[in-house]
């Protein structure tokens, strides 16, 4: 039996409903009030949840768009030129994409079977591809794990939200620097 497409309201309302749980989290963070979006979006609370049964299926609507944007971006990164480099690139996008939202990061970190935990399978699959490529270019360290890289990033998002974007960027470039290959490595000066 084919699907109807839903009501012209329940589109408004479901469009409306992502603008404002946009607008709230970016301002609360992602456990802001459901009750506040409903209200600021003109709805009942029924109607958000008509529509998302839960905050994590509110949270993976609204990065549906970027994700697929980032995803794509992190095809394009497997081609690039510089492979420790497109890795670098690589993490400071997801970095930024997952300090989106106060509390984005932990709420992605969450293991849970849903549009939220099947995106960041899909980021660790593209970090795993990048760690590979720059390990066979002889361009980070051998044994670099793409789950070395996703830690990074999950810690460098969670410096990122809760003190300074300058904090997570320093994190990141002295974890970085531990990727070099010990032979590529210059010895310290005695």
């Amino acid at each position: 039996m084919p699907t109807r497409k839903p009501r012209a309201d329940a589109r408004r309302n479901y469009e409306r409903l992502l603008t404002e749980a946009d607008a709230v989290f970016a301002e609360q963070g992602t456990d802001a009030s459901l009750e506040a979006v409903a209200r600021r979006a003109g709805v009942a609370i029924g109607t958000l949840y008509g529509h998302f049964p839960n905050r994590r299926t509110l949270v993976g609507a609204l990065l549906r768009e970027r994700n697929e944007e980032l995803f794509d971006t992190g095809e394009d990164l497997l081609a690039a030129p510089q492979a420790a480099g497109a890795l670098r690139r690589w993490i400071d996008l997801v970095v930024t994409h997952a300090a989106s939202y106060q509390g984005l990061a932990a709420l992605l970190a969450d293991s849970t079977e849903d549009e939220l935990h099947e995106s960041c399978v899909r980021m660790t699959g593209i970090g795993d591809r990048l760690v590979r490529r720059a390990i066979e270019a002889g361009e980070v360290r051998a044994d670099l794990t793409g789950e070395d890289v996703f830690t990074l990033m999950n810690a460098a998002a969670w410096t990122r939200e809760h003190g300074t974007a300058g904090q997570a960027e320093r994190l990141v470039d002295l974890t970085v620097r531990g990727f070099t290959p010990p032979e590529r490595t210059a010895p310290a000066p005695r």
